[in-house]
């Protein structure tokens, strides 16, 4: 298991600081685990889970997976 930093999750999702906090509290991202006062991180699992889900939508919405 790996935690990675709020740069790292933008980096590997393309998404914006503001979009990764407005998705986290919509409730369609991953929640942050707290490391500190005022520090957070996400485990690296949830979100290639959550990238692999838009991958997967992508295909269904294209017809490519039955």
């Amino acid at each position: 298991m790996r935690i990675i930093r709020l740069k790292e999750v933008m980096g590997s999702t393309g998404l914006a600081r503001s979009t990764v906090y407005k998705y986290v509290s919509e409730g369609v991202f991953p929640k942050p685990v707290s490391l500190g006062d005022r520090c957070v991180g996400w485990l690296e699992s949830e979100v290639h889970n959550w990238i692999l889900e838009r991958v997967e939508e992508r295909d269904r919405v294209l017809g490519m997976v039955s």
